[in-house]
C-alpha cells in the first residue's frame, strides 16, 4: 500500500477516534487507542519504536523515539498540546530524514476540529 492511500486510512481512523473521545487526553491514551483501531482494520503498527542517531558513522542510542510506524512506511508524530510549536514539525522531518521514510503525520488531538490538529510532513529524500 503506498504512503498516500496509508494516509489516507490514517487520517479517517484518527478522526472518528478523536469524534468519540474528543480533546483533552494524555497524548498516551490517543496513542494507546488510535494504535487497537489501526491493527482492527489490518494495519501493522509499531509503537515507540526507537531512533538512533548516526554521527561520524556511529549509532548513538540517545532516547529518541517515534511515536507510531505504520506499515513500515508512514510515521505518526501524536501530540496533544494546545498548540504546535515549530519544534515539533522540525522533530517530525528529522524522525523522516532519520528512519528513511518519506512521509509523516502529526496529529494533535488536543484541537476542537481534528482537521485542524493533522499535519502531512513529507521528506524529498
Amino acid at each position: 500500500m503506498h504512503e498516500d492511500e496509508l494516509s489516507h486510512k490514517i487520517i479517517g481512523v484518527a478522526m472518528e477516534l478523536h469524534k468519540a473521545l474528543g480533546p483533552g487526553l494524555l497524548e498516551s491514551a490517543y496513542e494507546a487507542t488510535l494504535s487497537h483501531d489501526l491493527r482492527e482494520i489490518g494495519l501493522e503498527v509499531k509503537c515507540q519504536v526507537p531512533m538512533p542517531l548516526v554521527y561520524k558513522n556511529v549509532e548513538l542510542d540517545v532516547g529518541y523515539r517515534i511515536d507510531m510506524l505504520v506499515e513500515d512506511k508512514v510515521i505518526i508524530e501524536l501530540k496533544s498540546v494546545e498548540h504546535l510549536a515549530p519544534v515539533h514539525f522540525a522533530q517530525t522531518l528529522t524522525y523522516l530524514k532519520l528512519a528513511d521514510k518519506k512521509l509523516a503525520l502529526l496529529i494533535n488531538f488536543n484541537t476542537r476540529l481534528l482537521k485542524e490538529g493533522i499535519h502531512r510532513i513529507v521528506n524529498n529524500l
